[in-house]
């Protein structure tokens, strides 16, 4: 019998529990310690490693990359590129969150050259990140999306073959779009846009995923399915935003397969 949707993703994240995979993160100072705890709870290992003197050492040992330039600075850049050309050489797939690609142009553009300078197996991103980087219109203001584009599936699976990656734009639904294939995700809830980092910490989700799953594609719809779910259930007992990270965080760590399995909301095109 042929598994579902649903039951692939659990096995996943079984995958994940038994593998604790070594996610390399390269992020910013506004949610450092959140996608930290994020990869303990989902099963993984997290460290941050930005100095130039070891970053190729570590990201030789690691599962999956995580590119998160949110608080931009050369010296990070040069490290994010340093540690995402020795991701390449030895095929550890890398997840990129453009954090407010489109607001200046010099975030435009750092994002831009990493796409051209580096093979990023997973681009995630808001509807209006991505398309400012696809030069498909959407508009951010400072890192939220105010205005997305129009037609997100046609966009996504048009970046997906120019740059042979996986593009994903999270939003009420969440569009995961390959060269040839597209998946839906529907799980989530609207507090998660109460707390600042959850698209951040989406992205670490996908990283764990990626790090034992190599279809990339379904593993990114698998994560975005697991930390929706998470969100729906932790909504059910908070009593505002501080009580609702908690709970977010908890529902994490205490996720099952059978739960994952039975909630995840996730289509294919």
């Amino acid at each position: 019998m042929k598994q579902s949707l649903a039951e692939r993703a659990a096995n996943v994240l079984t995958e994940i529990r038994n593998k604790k995979p070594l996610l390399h993160h390269l992020t910013n100072f506004v949610v450092m310690n959140d996608t930290a705890n994020l990869t303990l709870h989902i099963g993984g290992l997290p460290v941050m490693a930005h100095a130039k003197e070891e970053i190729e050492e570590m990201t030789a040992i690691a599962s999956a990359l995580v590119l998160n330039p949110g608080t931009l600075s050369e010296e990070w850049v040069e490290s994010m590129n340093i540690a995402g050309k020795k991701a390449n050489s030895l095929k550890i797939p890398i997840v990129l969150d453009p954090v407010g690609a489109g607001a200046t142009t010099y975030r435009t553009k750092t994002n831009l050259d990493f796409l051209n300078k580096l093979h990023i197996s997973v681009l995630r991103g808001n509807s209006g990140e991505i398309g400012a980087l696809s030069g498909a219109g959407g508009k951010v203001r400072g890192v939220e999306s105010v205005e997305g584009i129009k037609h997100p599936e046609t966009v996504a699976r048009a970046m997906a073959k120019a740059y042979n990656t996986v593009v994903v734009i999270t939003g009420k639904r969440d569009i995961i779009a390959s060269a040839n294939n597209v998946y839906y995700v529907d799980n989530g809830h609207e507090m998660m846009a109460t707390i600042t980092g959850t698209g951040c910490m989406s992205t670490t989700m996908v990283g764990a995923f990626i790090g034992v799953e190599k279809d990339y594609a379904f593993a990114a719809a698998a994560a975005l399915a697991t930390f929706g779910l998470a969100g729906e259930i932790a909504a059910k007992q908070a009593k505002g935003p501080a009580s609702f990270k908690v709970a977010l965080l908890d529902a994490v760590y205490n996720m099952t397969p059978a739960q994952l399995k039975k909630g995840a909301q996730i289509t294919q095109a």
